[in-house]
């Protein structure tokens, strides 16, 4: 009964917009195409709000609401890379003497990349011409506790990764510690600058010895779609890390399994080699960027003791919220 009355509404909104939406044929081409692709957007983003699950989000949609309830970091997304390092690490033992790339299969993991304290898989994604990817690396001379504050420090990224050109906190859930992030990026030349909007959640648990942080792709009405950016609307990211020691001594290992697409017309292998190649790169400039903050004793926030550490935090809670920014100036269309 409540979703045939969301989807009526939606249905009732979405004729209005059409009856609304001005003229266009008038107008420069540019012009055009610019009207042409925001009523799209705008109908397409009603549509996905009203989809099977999500009844809620219609209503969000119109109230200018983020639902945490939906949308937060969940207990299990978190437990479940956490539980993969496990695993990796028990397979990693137990071929110790073997031939490399014994583990490697479990799960159609296909090894692309060996190399000293650093691994690299893939495999594909159901339905899709893409990949899933998952690192498996070590480093000796950094604190377990540096990496991550660095990773998740947004201020201290935007001076140490030059691809940043927007990267902001745009909404925090206070209780469960998830947040929105707002993250504009450049692209390899010919290729027009991407942006996310995704959930992250991050949890030390101090008893295993564990930390993880996970990441998702989601939507939230106070970051629209730009048209001078090519929005990226399927993002996960799960970073696991493991200390040798304890967390405030050097030497950990360190798990990322991520997966993305990008949202272009280039071929497959391109995109593919782009994400494989750009992944070890990315894992190069953060422990670089750690070393730097450490040896020029560079501020950085402890995220380790500035929240609970606790996993599930499931109930509601007021949330914090960034002012909204200025929409930008209409543009024309990317190819």
């Amino acid at each position: 009964m409540w979703q045939q009355v969301v989807r009526g509404v939606s249905a009732g909104v979405v004729g209005w917009l059409r009856s609304c939406l001005p003229p266009v044929c008038h107008h420069g081409r540019a012009q055009q195409r610019y009207g042409e692709r925001n009523a799209r957007a705008l109908i397409r983003g009603l549509r996905y709000r009203n989809r099977p699950g999500r009844t809620g989000r219609l209503l969000a949609a119109l109230t200018g609401a983020f639902l945490w309830e939906e949308e937060r970091v969940r207990e299990e997304e978190v437990l479940r890379p956490a539980e993969g390092m496990k695993r990796m690490q028990l397979a990693r033992r137990a071929s110790e003497g073997q031939t490399p790339g014994i583990e490697d299969t479990e799960g159609g993991w296909e090894l692309v990349m060996d190399k000293k304290d650093f691994r690299l898989w893939r495999r594909p994604i159901e339905g899709t011409n893409l990949y899933q990817y998952r690192v498996f690396g070590s480093y000796r001379d950094v604190t377990p506790r540096q990496f991550f504050n660095v990773q998740l420090d947004t201020e201290y990224r935007k001076k140490w990764d030059a691809l940043v050109i927007k990267l902001e906190v745009v909404e925090r859930d206070v209780v469960s510690g998830s947040e929105v992030i707002h993250w504009v990026t450049h692209f390899p030349y010919p290729m027009y600058s991407r942006d996310y909007v995704y959930v992250r959640k991050y949890h030390v648990d101090q008893e295993n010895n564990l930390m993880v942080l996970v990441s998702r792709a989601v939507e939230h009405p106070e970051v629209p779609e730009s048209p001078n950016y090519v929005r990226v609307r399927n993002y996960q990211s799960q970073m696991v890390i493991k200390p040798h020691t304890t967390f405030d001594e050097n030497g950990f290992d360190y798990m990322l399994i991520y997966s993305d697409n990008p949202q272009t017309v280039f071929p497959r292998y391109c995109v593919n080699w782009m994400v494989s190649s750009g992944m070890p790169d990315f894992l190069e400039k953060l422990y670089l960027a750690t070393l730097h903050a450490r040896n020029l004793e560079i501020k950085v926030r402890d995220y380790i003791s500035s929240r609970p550490q606790d996993c599930s935090g499931e109930a509601r809670a007021s949330p914090e919220r960034k002012p909204a920014a200025a929409r930008p100036a209409p543009q024309m269309d990317f190819a």
